[in-house]
């Protein structure tokens, strides 16, 4: 557990405001807060969404390197960001109209998107 709690106070950065309430929080050290404890745990598959948009540049590659060195691993990206898409996605699915409109080459996806 000690080891778990130092990997989440080294990623986050949050610092002293670490031990105050979440309720506090920032909308961006929510995020890092959050980002920190979902990469504390090895899992299999990782649902994330554009919380590594948000933030400074220098944790936004912080971010996008943890999920790459993890690139092993499942991982479900819910983004609009075209180029964090391409750096880290295989196969895309575009929601129009509510319905799922699955794209396998990504490079095709991002330009349907992006001129939707």
């Amino acid at each position: 557990m000690k080891e778990t709690v130092a990997q989440v106070e080294d990623f986050a950065e949050l610092g002293i405001y670490l031990d105050e309430p979440v309720k506090s929080y920032s909308s961006g050290m929510n995020s890092r807060l959050s980002f920190a404890i979902s990469m504390a745990v090895d899992f299999d598959c990782y649902l994330v969404d554009e919380v590594i948009s948000v933030g400074d540049a220098r944790f936004n590659r912080r971010c996008e390197d943890e999920l790459k060195r993890r690139a092993t691993k499942a991982m479900v990206l819910v983004s609009h960001h075209s180029d964090l898409i391409l750096g880290n996605c295989d196969h895309a699915a575009i929601l129009e109209n509510g319905r799922l409109r699955v794209i396998e080459d990504i490079n095709e996806a991002v330009h349907y998107y992006t001129n939707m």
